[in-house]
């Protein structure tokens, strides 16, 4: 593994830097210099405009191909637009479960006619995505599901309930498992669905979170129907009861590579440094250890891209990663708030990110499931 970047790298990440710094101030200039969370209505109206100005200068999905509304940048590439957009401090990205979850597994699962239809649509932030994976008693048990899909003529009647949905009050589409063999058990009888959240029978119900934003939802299916011509190419994404090897992929994603790259640490870290200076703090060991932990953690994603660049696939490695860096943001974000003293736990963005990270522990898959996947199928440990 070469550490080194590349001229051609090099001129990439100038390109990129320049590009992001001017969008984001023109952005943060349409709202008034007042952007607000992408997880409130309000928020998320602004973040989609800031998704189309990505699309538009061709930054939304850098390393697909072109012809899906991609930049052909490779992995590396995408790397180093991950740590300029971060450095930036650019916004959240509003689509990142239909770009970062369900784009992979498209392109790995899809066909061609589900690819053409559903990828350049995405990367426009055309159709918005949210996943459909919890349910009220399937959390990080997610092979005890019970909401249903029955195959009827030229569709899919499904019943039941998601919860959870992170955005969903403001997607135009959902993708997520349903049972579709009832005599099935476990991880068998799933199918993976691509579901318009417009279907007749579908009601969605947007709920807060704890930290006040309103980004969460809960999806009802009552007798909704769904065509297979709603979208091109079929509704189910890999074979129909062969979901769980489709639904893996998307977690390996979630957990992995895509949805958290290491340039979003390397800048919060390098901002809580800053920060101890600006507090006439010194940089302490506690600080000194979660750089090093970031530093790592970037390591570790380069001999990850190497090994995909030579053919390799993520698989329960990606429980490692979900481990590293869930409790790396909360180690980061628990000392900015030390440095900044009690009032900055009443109103501060450390604060508000510091409530996000509180999260990053259970969502795609509490710790807890990940210590046991890593225990069991990495080191060969027995089952308790």
């Amino acid at each position: 593994m070469d550490l080194r970047w590349t001229p051609e790298q090099d001129d990439f990440r100038h390109e990129a830097r320049n590009w992001l710094v001017e969008h984001r101030d023109q952005w943060l200039q349409s709202c008034d210099h007042r952007p607000e969370s992408g997880d409130t209505k309000t928020g998320f109206a602004q973040h989609l405009e800031w998704e189309r100005m990505l699309h538009q200068g061709g930054w939304a999905a850098v390393s697909w191909p072109s012809r899906y509304g991609g930049r052909d940048a490779s992995l590396w590439e995408w790397l180093i637009f991950e740590e300029e957009y971060y450095r930036a401090e650019c916004p959240q990205r509003v689509t990142q479960n239909g770009i970062f979850l369900l784009a992979p597994t498209v392109f790995e699962f899809g066909n061609d006619a589900q690819r053409d239809h559903v990828l350049p649509r995405l990367a426009a932030a055309d159709d918005l995505w949210c996943q459909g994976w919890s349910e009220p008693n399937a959390g990080s048990d997610l092979a005890s599901l019970t909401c249903r899909a029955e195959r009827v003529d030229d569709g899919w009647l499904l019943n039941g309930q998601k919860t959870w949905t992170t955005r969903g009050a403001f997607c135009t589409h959902l993708f997520g498992l349903f049972r579709t063999d009832p005599e099935q058990q476990r991880h068998r009888g799933l199918s993976y669905l691509m579901v318009p959240l417009d279907a007749d029978g579908v009601t969605v119900r947007g709920f807060g979170r704890l930290d006040g934003d309103e980004g969460f939802a809960e999806v009802f299916f009552d007798d909704a129907f769904v065509p297979d011509t709603a979208i091109p190419g079929g509704v189910v994404l890999g074979g129909v009861d062969d979901g769980w090897a489709v639904a893996m992929a998307t977690t390996g994603s979630e957990r992995g590579l895509t949805l958290r790259s290491p340039g979003r640490f390397t800048a919060a870290v390098n901002r809580l440094v800053d920060l101890a200076s600006e507090t006439d703090h010194a940089v302490t060991d506690d600080i000194a250890d979660v750089w090093m932990r970031a530093e790592a953690y970037q390591l570790f994603t380069l001999q990850t891209v190497t090994q995909l660049a030579n053919g390799a696939s993520i698989g329960a490695e990606s429980s490692i990663n979900k481990i590293w860096w869930s409790e790396l943001d909360i180690g980061i974000h628990e000392l900015a708030l030390d440095l900044l003293g009690p009032d900055a736990e009443l109103e501060h963005a450390w604060s508000k990110a510091f409530q996000f990270a509180l999260s990053g522990p259970i969502y795609a898959g509490t710790n807890e499931i990940q210590r046991n996947i890593a225990a069991e199928r990495l080191l060969g440990l027995p089952r308790k």
